[in-house]
């Protein structure tokens, strides 16, 4: 049934195009196949942890194996944003009262609904992208994530997803009673989004000053009034009266948690295109030398030129390229900045890709942490062999490009001498 309601849902809000269905036709292709490949991630690795025996995960009357799998996974609680659009799995569930909660880390994401039939769970696999799974929400003696492709890829498969497997953070205007108003428009969120334009459909606790947002608002009615006035919605720093907080695991829906969140599902969708070019434009390179006979080692030109257009789009996200300014200091109310923070591996001025700005931008390095992810690591070796040598050239000023501007040379050196300090991997072969 939950399938079924998935699949309703998303007809309705995805459109799939004809570009649409013949992308997710490329990824299921090989040297890819996606849906028949087996995934290799940390929620495969509990799954047979789980039949083994050697792990259990703790059941709750009220949240079911929600806390038991944060704890397995390493989610954080302070992680949690609520979003009230109907625009997901469980749409039954999910109202302005009921709000759907995420929770996150550098890899997985996590979809809790009150009295949900299911918990939803994604994560970032390195050679497969977004892989979906769901949890039954009832007591088990052997609780299993089930893998799900075909009802998932409608959404998160798309062009909103560059093309390939991935994840989504869509900014609606929503009616109170949780519905989509579609014909006011769906934008897809990242971290180039101006402030004004995020987070409608979603609960927004936090400090902003004068900069406005979409969040905590409800339309009455069909349409959307101009000029819109969403004040009562801007700097809340708790959750309105008609949520229960008790209902959930904290009671907040934290800004800065919200700016990780979009910032990461782009990172993470460009290294998933990244990996999927370069190992399609690879097999394609060594299939076109079979047919002509050749037995030369260079690479085709369209090879070349795919393998560097995929590593320079993932440099742009990697590097906030065009991230959208703060015009004012911003702070989240869960602890989850803090939180974030100490997690950063720290070079010998005790600098991290992880420190926050939060006042003119959103980190103090503008390079994103998850440089250090097993995605990352998993490339394939031939895009590597570019992209961390143009990284450092970027980072040197010798790379000039307009794109690049945002960068200071103050801002590239502490990069730089972060890198070099905590990912030799990367760096090993950059001169001092």
């Amino acid at each position: 049934m939950a399938r079924l309601c998935f699949f309703l849902t998303c007809v309705a809000a995805c459109v799939a195009s004809a570009s649409n269905l013949n992308a997710a036709d490329e990824f299921e292709r090989p040297p890819i196949r996606y849906s028949a490949s087996t995934p290799d991630n940390r929620v495969s690795q509990l799954q047979a942890q789980l039949e083994s025996g050697k792990t259990s995960l703790e059941y709750e009357p009220k949240f079911g194996y929600l806390r038991g799998v944060l704890k397995a996974l390493g989610v954080p609680v302070e992680s949690q944003v609520l979003v009230y659009s109907k625009t997901s799995l469980q749409v039954q569930r999910i109202s302005p009262e009921t709000p759907r909660a995420i929770y996150f880390n550098d890899d997985v994401y996590l979809g809790f609904c009150q009295n949900g039939d299911v918990l939803e769970v994604s994560i970032a696999d390195p050679q497969l992208g977004a892989v979906f799974y769901t949890l039954e929400q009832r007591r088990n003696k052997q609780p299993a994530f089930e893998r799900q492709t075909d009802n998932c890829l409608i959404c998160h498969g798309s062009s909103r997803t560059e093309n390939v497997p991935g994840h989504l953070v869509r900014s609606l205007f929503v009616n109170t009673g949780g519905q989509p108003l579609l014909s006011a428009g769906s934008l897809t969120v990242d971290h180039t989004t101006p402030f004004a334009e995020r987070w409608g459909g979603w609960y927004v606790t936090g400090r902003h000053g004068k900069q406005e947002h979409r969040g905590n608002l409800l339309i009455a009615g069909r349409d959307v009034p101009k000029p819109l006035d969403n004040s009562a919605g801007q700097n809340q720093v708790t959750l309105p009266e008609r949520v229960n907080a008790e209902r959930y695991l904290n009671a907040h829906s934290d800004l800065v948690a919200l700016l990780v969140l979009e910032h990461q599902v782009l990172v993470h969708n460009r290294i998933t295109k990244a990996n999927f070019t370069a190992r399609s434009a690879l097999a394609y390179d060594a299939e076109m030398k079979k047919v002509l006979g050749e037995r030369q080692e260079k690479y085709l030109d369209s090879t070349v030129r795919r393998l560097h257009g995929a590593a320079d789009e993932l440099l742009e996200a990697l590097l906030f390229v065009d991230e959208a300014k703060l015009t004012e200091p911003v702070s989240g109310t869960s602890g989850y900045t803090e939180m974030f923070a100490k997690q950063g591996t720290r070079n010998a001025r005790r600098r991290s890709l992880r420190d926050f700005d939060l006042r003119t931008r959103m980190f103090k390095y503008p390079c994103s942490y998850l440089i250090e992810s097993p995605t990352i690591a998993a490339l394939p070796a031939e895009l590597q062999e570019y992209l961390w040598p143009q990284l450092d050239r970027i980072l040197r000023g010798e790379e000039t490009s307009e794109k690049y501007a945002h960068l200071s040379a103050a801002d590239r050196r502490a990069i730089r001498e972060i890198l070099v300090e905590t990912q030799p991997r990367i760096t090993r072969e950059w001169t001092k």
